[in-house]
């Protein structure tokens, strides 16, 4: 009897909402799904590192990766890697590119889950970017992951890795009924990006995830300074 191969996939797991319900995803469409956390000196960098730990345990996920960058926070130029940048609140940030934007930081991400990825064997690597309903990070553009696709296709060995990302055109409040369906965790996700105890609830990244529950129906389960 032929033996079948087994599915596998690598996801980049920050510890946040939408990471998570990829994850989900991952773990409920794969035979093996293994996940891969990356710090690059981030103001919430411990706190999304014990977030991953804990999805890990709770999705079942076995084989895990963490991995610490030092380039981003050398690099600077955002609010989320230099402590000189404060972060805006939500109501601050318009129409263009926020200071919590991270210069190119997906590539460093994708680099990573791409080169592990081939080194087990998996044909797909996760990722949760999300256009709608978002930061306006261009790193998010359905476009950008187009592109990489390409570059992941010529550069490895094989040229059969494909980045998918499942949530890119979902609203926030649909990825958090998708979650709920799929039992994602989300009372162990982190999304703030300025406190570690409790989430602010006025940055960018807090704003955007309280909405999206509350146009879901749904109680967020994490605890908020300020909801």
């Amino acid at each position: 009897m032929p033996t079948l191969k087994r599915s596998r996939a690598v996801v980049l797991l920050s510890g946040g909402m939408d990471s998570c319900v990829c994850a989900a995803l991952a773990a409920r469409d794969h035979d093996d799904v293994a996940a891969v956390h990356i710090s690059y000196g981030q103001r919430t960098e411990e706190r999304e590192r014990q977030s991953f730990l804990a999805l890990c345990q709770r999705l079942k996920i076995h084989d895990k990766l963490m991995v610490r960058n030092e380039a981003l926070r050398a690099i600077g130029g955002s609010a989320l890697t230099d402590d000189a940048i404060d972060v805006p609140a939500g109501e601050e940030v318009g129409h263009s590119v926020p200071v919590t934007y991270v210069p190119f930081r997906n590539a460093h991400f994708l680099a990573v889950a791409i080169s592990w990825a081939e080194v087990l064997g998996a044909e797909k690597v996760y990722i949760g970017a999300v256009e709608p309903d978002s930061s306006g990070y261009p790193d998010c553009r359905p476009a950008y992951y187009k592109a990489f696709n390409d570059v992941a296709k010529t550069g490895t060995k094989d040229g059969l890795i494909e980045i998918v990302t499942p949530l890119i055109a979902m609203r926030k409040s649909d990825i958090v009924r998708l979650g709920l369906e799929l039992g994602a965790p989300f009372d162990l996700t982190w999304s703030c990006y300025s406190r570690e105890d409790r989430a602010c609830g006025v940055c960018d990244s807090c704003a955007l995830r309280l909405r999206a529950f509350a146009a879901a129906e749904v109680q967020d389960p994490i605890p908020y300074a300020r909801r």
